[in-house]
């Protein structure tokens, strides 16, 4: 902006100048982004939006934050590398808020994310009745702990005060039972053993024990192996199940016998599931059961914690509570003593409410909220803070919002920018492009056919240009004329998990059904807890991929094994060549491409391979070719391209071109086949789950929000694709707030009418066009207006 006169020097600079930037796909990106207002970054999946806003502004913003603190410290901090831009000038400081699920910490939950639980504990130690302790006495994450013996304390020139402690007390509220973790876990023991068998007719039905198999010839050495487990006698059961290790002979070696129990606790119960293969954490998933902890009813606290009130409430009690309910239970505290803790906890939970999540409850763990509400419960500290001229940095902010809560989002982004604040947002949903003050819309394409800037200016100026985005700013999928008959239903009775209200409700079958309902009125509940689990029932949702660093689309998706071998059938040589985590791999990195330097206190340092530039084969491996292209050329191919390869011509593979068919059927054409999985976003890990599960055998997909980073001409393509799994033969049930999406379904089942204790009931149950036509939900009324009735 041109100074006024008489303006200060230090007022002119009102821009982020981004010159030349060139991390991952972004093709010498220029562009002046204005300070203090909100932006936001459009463009189809894979366009560099994220490349420019996190991988180049926000990532040299931090990268400069760190540089001020000593080196100690930034050693316990993340390395971050400088982005490859020629010139950045005006950053500002930078807070990311992203959609990274919260750590999963058993002991995490809403309450210790957000400080609420840190306020009430002082609440109640200042005024809880009767009087227990400090703050740590309501504490779950503390023990109660009883010392004694001597204790030292130094003191001015060197001299060293004793002191005999006896039985010192350091209070803690944690529940001795549990540990602080609210429930106790158990072995389903009918998972494990079939008690009406013997030993050699398969009596252990844990994975990998066969009747005749070496994980069961101890146990046949040492128990009568025809005897039916259901006859053993007390010693016999005890030996069986729970025996301590002992050397045994197994035709005439020594073996370590352990009873059942204690050996699979150790091999398969002690580990990380997702770390675990398929067939093991389905056994795992079904033997192990959860309850809640019996001698603190799930509340975590110790019997101390739970005794002392306020206004007849203990903290389990309001933790427990809805916010909404915590924050009128707050408000009827009338105390001058801690008059200002009340106002700053209203204040939080006033915040909760604002943003659409009042519905939640302290107690709820934070390894259990969606993307989303995770998203929106790191935002809550940011809305009542003193920082101003900041950036704020948000990845698609909408998402698992539906449209009456995208206006309360909205209306958070632009408190924010007021405040004085430059407010950067990932969106792809027209309601919030609308209010930009400034629109940045990369593309055309994704991968390398985008990583340019196709138009910078006003919301008006982007839906006169011919980009992409713009031509579908105001696109609006129709009603469909004509809606498929259900071949069947999935019936659920009484459903009454978390906040439904005994729900009873027909799923229809061999349609495509869509789920809707504000965020927490009970859709997930509903579907998670009553449809999936059953038989033919196949869920996608977008829990992270587990993997290591080495992990990646091809590998992830099966793709590398028919590739492998169409390589080695070509050249003649073994398939294992082809792999980089076997005989193929560069020996300098061993197949990783970068060398990871341990700097002992400091962050580990990754460098490109000298040896393999990064390519992870060894040189000779390189040489080798299937058609034109060597394997480290093809992992560098987008899914469009490799698919074209592999479908025609010498290198013509046909259950490769099957797979990539089905990954550039949901939308991923763009992704590299060797892209590293921990950088793929939660829609785009959700489509690859998608691509990956649709050559299994289930009659039912349950999809949990497809449209999640999609761009709007990519709906389309979602739409299309549902549509040819319903017309296969598939029942397709989706849950889902785009409106596109509900206009184009056969059958809405409407969850509400409103979030937590005010939802939990079907508000309606028909057709798009019956829901249009009634209007009597909040999402009949959006959808309305979307439609244009």
């Amino acid at each position: 902006m041109p100074k006024t006169a008489g303006s200060h020097p230090a007022d002119s600079h009102d821009y982020i100048r981004v010159q030349g930037a060139h991390v991952n796909n972004l093709q010498g990106v220029d562009v002046d982004i204005p300070k203090r207002r909100l932006s936001v970054f459009t463009g189809v999946s894979g366009s560099g939006k994220s490349s420019l806003v996190f991988g180049t502004i926000a990532a040299e913003s931090q990268r400069m934050i760190n540089e001020t603190y000593s080196t100690f410290v930034q050693g316990f901090m993340p390395s971050l590398a400088r982005p490859e831009v020629d010139n950045l000038e005006g950053i500002t400081t930078a807070i990311l808020v992203d959609q990274e699920r919260m750590g999963a910490n058993v002991r995490s939950t809403v309450g210790t994310a957000t400080d609420a639980n840190a306020m009430l504990r002082v609440l109640f130690s200042r005024i809880g009745d009767p009087f227990i302790g400090p703050p740590t006495a309501f504490a779950f994450n503390v023990p109660t702990r009883r010392a004694g013996g001597v204790m030292q304390t130094e003191k001015a020139g060197g001299k060293v005060e004793k002191k005999v402690v006896k039985n010192a007390i350091y209070l803690g509220g944690m529940c001795p039972e549990c540990e602080g973790r609210g429930s106790v876990s158990d072995l389903d023991l009918s998972a494990i053993v079939d008690e009406s068998k013997s030993l050699v007719d398969g009596a252990i039905l844990v994975p990998g024990y066969t009747a005749d198999g070496w994980m069961v010839a101890a146990f046949k050495a040492v128990l009568p192996p025809e005897k039916v487990v259901s006859a053993y006698t007390a010693a016999e059961r005890e030996d069986f199940l729970y025996a301590e290790p002992r050397k045994v002979k197994v035709d005439k070696i020594n073996v370590t016998y352990e009873g059942l129990i204690p050996k699979i606790r150790k091999s398969m119960f002690s580990k990380d599931v997702d770390s675990l293969q398929p067939h093991i954490k389905a056994f795992v998933e079904r033997a192990a059961v959860f309850a809640p902890c019996p001698a603190c009813d799930g509340t975590r606290l110790n019997e101390a914690a739970r005794g002392s009130r306020i206004n007849g409430r203990s903290i389990a009690d309001v933790c427990a509570m809805q916010i909404t309910d915590a924050a009128e239970w707050v408000r009827g505290i009338d105390d001058p003593s801690v008059g200002p803790l009340i106002a700053n906890l209203l204040h939080l939970f006033d915040s909760f409410v604002e943003i659409g999540l009042g519905y939640l409850s302290l107690d709820r763990p934070a390894g259990t909220l969606s993307g989303g509400e995770a998203q929106r419960t790191k935002m809550i500290r940011h809305l009542g803070s003193a920082l101003t001229d900041v950036t704020y940095v948000f990845d698609e902010p909408t998402i698992g919002l539906h449209p009456h809560d995208i206006e309360r989002m909205n209306k958070l982004l632009l408190e924010l920018r007021d405040k004085g604040n430059t407010v950067l947002v990932v969106e792809h949903k027209p309601e919030t492009i609308a209010i930009a003050d400034h629109v940045v819309d990369l593309g055309p394409g994704a991968g390398t056919g985008g990583g340019t800037i196709c138009f910078e200016g006003d919301i008006a100026g982007l839906r006169a240009s011919d980009t992409l985005t713009g031509r579908h700013l105001s696109y609006r999928a129709e009603l469909k004329e004509t809606v498929r008959e259900r071949t069947g239903a999935i019936e659920v009775r009484g459903a009454s998990s978390h906040n439904l209200r005994n729900v009873d409700v027909d799923v229809p079958l061999g349609v495509l059904c869509v789920v809707t309902g504000v965020a927490g009125s009970g859709k997930s509940s509903l579907i998670h807890g009553s449809i999936a689990g059953r038989d033919e029932v196949v869920v996608i949702d977008q829990g992270a991929i587990k993997g290591s660093r080495r992990s990646n689309p091809a590998t992830y998706t099966g793709l590398l094994e028919p590739i492998r071998k169409a390589f080695a059938k070509a050249n003649g040589v073994k398939p294992a060549l082809f792999s980089a985590n076997s005989e193929g791999a560069c020996e300098s990195c061993n197949g990783n491409g970068m060398i990871y330097t341990e700097l002992g206190f400091m962050d580990t340092v990754a460098t490109v391979c000298d040896e393999c530039e990064g390519k992870r084969f060894q040189a000779s491996v390189l040489e080798l070719r299937l058609g034109e292209l060597n394997i480290a050329e093809v992992l560098d191919l987008p899914v469009a391209q490799a698919h074209a390869y592999f479908a025609s011509g010498d290198a013509k593979t046909p259950a490769a071109a099957a797979i990539l068919q089905r990954m550039e059927d949901v939308g991923l054409g763009y992704l590299k086949l060797g892209q590293p999985l921990n950088t793929l976003s939660g829609g785009e890990r959700q489509r690859l789950k998608l691509a990956m599960r649709m050559g299994e055998k289930g009659g039912v997909y349950v999809l949990d929000e497809p449209t999640t980073g999609l761009h709007l001409a990519d709906v389309a393509n979602l739409l299309g694709l549902l549509d040819r799994l319903v017309d296969a033969g598939k029942s397709v049930i989706v849950i889902e707030h785009h409106q596109a999406v509900m206009a184009h379904a056969d059958w809405i089942i409407d969850l509400g009418p409103g979030a937590g204790h005010d939802g939990g009931t079907v508000v309606f149950e028909g057709t798009p066009a019956e829901l249009v036509a009634k209007r009597s939900t909040l999402t009949g009324e959006h959808l309305a207006a979307y439609v244009g009735e």
